[in-house]
């Protein structure tokens, strides 16, 4: 038992670690953070890196993008993916096999392998450089769908019956009935959908171009590139690294207790 919990320490050391470095460096001088980068306490306290970064740095334009790219494109996989996933699982029509091994297809693509296409496919339906052309691509995923199948899968048809019986619709009958017993499946979807709409860099590489749509992913990509700045300035980059990491922490750990719940109260009924 002993061995057991000396090697969890030890694993959760490797991955903390560098983020505590992370943090401290950010708090250090530019020449302290070169000379030393990974002591933990630094020798002097600076907030200078925080300061540059709201003052000579765009990092609210940077932030709000974000937000609003995240926001829009959640909500976005949440509806469009479950209600793929409720189509694939319920309705029997045609070739829809064929339609389910061709999102597992999509799910062993390395995404880097689709910048190319999709960067044409956006520049020749003028989608290149918006919010549309950033947004758009992003409002499904193959693995979502899959997901929400699964999910789909596991809920007997019986609960759908007397839905039918009084004469609601395939959708009416998903909204009301399927949907709200999905409620497990969906906080992972939409914890999945936000955090990787909030991580996304190669998407919004290829899709942008002006300085005004960097995100926080693409603007921390130009500080570590020196786009905007000379020298290694290590504490602004980390800086930046920082604050971009919280959102999506304090969203892990706050719907991490509500998966638990939901997934339980599911197991008991």
């Amino acid at each position: 038992m002993w061995l057991s919990y000396l090697i969890l320490v030890g694993l959760a050391l490797v991955y903390i670690y560098p983020f505590i470095v992370s943090v401290s460096a950010s708090f250090k001088t530019d020449a302290e953070a070169t000379q030393n980068p990974l002591a933990i306490v630094p020798e002097t306290i600076t907030f200078a890196a925080y300061e540059r970064l709201f003052g000579d740095v765009p990092f609210g334009l940077w932030a709000g993008n974000t937000i609003l790219i995240s926001v829009i494109v959640t909500l976005g996989r949440v509806f469009f993916d479950s209600l793929a996933g409720y189509a694939l699982s319920r309705l029997k029509f045609r070739g829809r096999t064929i339609v389910f091994v061709g999102f597992i297809a999509v799910l062993s693509v390395p995404g880097v392998v689709l910048l190319i296409p999709r960067f044409l496919i956006l520049q020749q339906l003028g989608l290149y450089d918006t919010y549309a052309g950033m947004i758009i691509p992003l409002l499904s995923t193959a693995a979502g769908v899959f997901i929400m199948k699964q999910f789909f899968d596991s809920i007997p048809d019986s609960v759908e019956e007397a839905a039918r019986i009084d004469g609601a619709g395939s959708f009416r009958t998903f909204w009301t009935i399927v949907l709200p017993m999905a409620r497990p499946a969906l906080v992972t979807l939409f914890i999945l959908s936000f955090q990787g709409s909030w991580n996304e860099l190669g998407h919004f590489i290829v899709s942008r171009q002006s300085p005004e749509l960097n995100t926080l992913t693409t603007g921390v990509a130009s500080l570590v590139s020196g786009q905007l700045g000379q020298g290694n300035q290590f504490p602004l980059q980390l800086a930046a690294a920082v604050l971009m990491t919280i959102p999506v922490a304090i969203l892990f750990f706050v719907f991490q207790r509500r998966i638990m719940n939901t997934t339980a109260g599911a197991e008991k009924g």
